[in-house]
């Protein structure tokens, strides 16, 4: 395989997949639906890179904030997304709480935990493997409380290997070596975390060291988790949250459930 790794430099990911300029790339499940609603059907999720969804919402510990309840008359920082505030008010209302009595801010930072010290909001959406793990690495005191432990709709795959369906389709054989070569290297992550760490110090040293390695050993857990082997995704439950997203109207088009995915070139 002769692979090239670039970012998106105008549009997103899931644009270059589904478009063909990218036969490959890293993705969400929500972002795949959102693509799918707004008729880019040319990507599918082939793998899942961690197996849960570890992201929820971080907010200084002084404040109190344990619960989605407690969000209540503070301020969060928004990426002004439909399905991300559908998301918020959802659990917010589940827990009892008001979600008009949640101010939003444009969320502007890099930084999350900078934002926070900074008092530019009350509590922002993380992930646990990167924001959380840098809280710690900075000694910050912080609460956070994961999204799937509050309501297990919330536990859909994010992050997720994509491929570009018809270019998949046509090369089975290049889609299941580039799975098999992505599937090698996430299992050494696994087994030799500090060792992996080393590797991104190496291609990206501007990075903190003693962050990334942090998170390399969380997520030494995350990636196959208690799955039977790297990359799997439960057909239910991916079809549990297209099917939230179709009854709470976050999509124009009701969402094929079944699809956006296909794992049938893992090994």
């Amino acid at each position: 395989l002769d692979v090239e790794i670039v970012q998106p430099a105008d549009g997103t990911a899931e644009g270059m997949i589904g478009s063909g300029q990218a036969q490959f790339g890293v993705s969400y499940q929500d972002y795949i639906a959102a693509s799918y609603d707004e008729g880019n059907t040319g990507l599918e999720a082939v793998a899942a890179i961690i197996q849960h969804n570890t992201s929820g919402i971080m907010s200084r510990q002084e404040d109190g904030i344990t619960r989605a309840k407690e969000m209540e008359n503070h301020v969060y920082t928004t990426w002004d997304m439909a399905v991300e505030q559908a998301t918020i008010k959802q659990i917010m209302e589940s827990d009892g709480g008001d979600y008009s009595k949640l101010k939003m801010v444009p969320y502007t930072v890099d930084d999350e935990v900078s934002g926070l010290k900074a008092n530019m909001f009350d509590c922002v959406w993380v992930y646990e493997g990167w924001a959380v793990q840098n809280a710690k690495v900075q000694d910050y005191p912080i609460n956070y409380f994961s999204f799937k432990d509050m309501d297990d709709v919330f536990d859909f795959y994010t992050p997720v290997l994509a491929a570009n369906t018809e270019y998949a389709k046509a090369n089975p054989d290049v889609a299941k070596a580039f799975l098999r070569a992505a599937k090698k290297g996430y299992e050494f992550a696994v087994q030799q975390p500090e060792d992996a760490a080393k590797i991104l110090l190496e291609e990206v040293p501007e990075l903190d060291a003693d962050l990334v390695n942090a998170s390399a050993t969380y997520l030494a857990g995350q990636y196959t988790a208690e799955a039977e082997s790297w990359g799997v995704i439960d057909k239910d439950r991916w079809a549990k949250y297209f099917q939230w997203l179709n009854d709470n109207q976050l999509v124009t088009n009701q969402l094929d459930v079944n699809a956006g995915y296909d794992t049938s070139y893992l090994a």
